[in-house]
């Protein structure tokens, strides 16, 4: 499976500093769902067991810390999404994906809130990564179009703005696990192609 690479990393990292890197990022992780993004550096360098200029040597800024985690986060979205690909039930596949993008859409959306007040060009600053998720999430559409799991008037454009919003469908659905699933169900619902043309069970 091809594994999702973000922009900007030609110079290697030595192990040790590999294995710093990633223990900040999953104590940043941890704590800004915990804590929330106002959380300090400070925690994050404690949570990682490392030193303040430990964080600072790896990301300059918090918001650089932001960065990263965000395109952390999409990377393990389309690594997650090409696994789904190559199942053997493309139906299933697809409408796991779109459930699970959807559920992790608050998260990513206050990330993408605090890159922008900080004046981050966020669109920009995920391309690469963007552009590599998009193709694998063709490939789940596709897929489940050609087995008749997914009506096909969709496109990749389409999907992208329903996946927008029916994270905000979601999210506006409150926070009853019953009233959210069942907004999300009638969402999915939409997805499928009429019942006269679906393919029989």
């Amino acid at each position: 499976m091809r594994c999702l690479s973000g922009p900007g990393s030609a110079k290697p990292l030595r192990a040790d500093a590999r294995r710093n890197r990633a223990r900040l990022l999953e104590a940043a992780e941890q704590v800004f769902a915990e804590k929330g993004i106002g959380a300090s550096t400070e925690e994050i360098a404690r949570q990682a067991g490392v030193g303040i200029g430990t964080v600072f040597r790896h990301f300059p800024t918090k918001e650089a810390l932001l960065k990263a985690v965000f395109l952390g986060r999409l990377a393990r979205l389309g690594e997650e999404a090409a696994a789904l690909a190559e199942s053997q039930e493309p139906g299933p596949a697809f409408f796991a994906f779109f459930t699970h993008a959807v559920d992790q859409s608050s998260a990513k959306s206050v990330l993408v809130d605090a890159l922008e007040a900080a004046g981050v060009n966020v669109e920009a600053a995920v391309s690469e990564v963007a552009g590599q998720l998009d193709a694998v999430i063709g490939g789940l559409l596709a897929n489940a179009q050609r087995v008749g799991a997914v009506r096909a008037d969709i496109g990749a454009e389409e999907l992208k703005a329903l996946l927008v919003g029916a994270s905000r469908a979601v999210e506006q659905a409150g926070v009853d696990p019953g009233t959210r699933a069942r907004t999300l169900a009638v969402l999915l619902d939409g997805l499928r192609p009429p019942a006269a043309s679906r393919p029989p069970a």
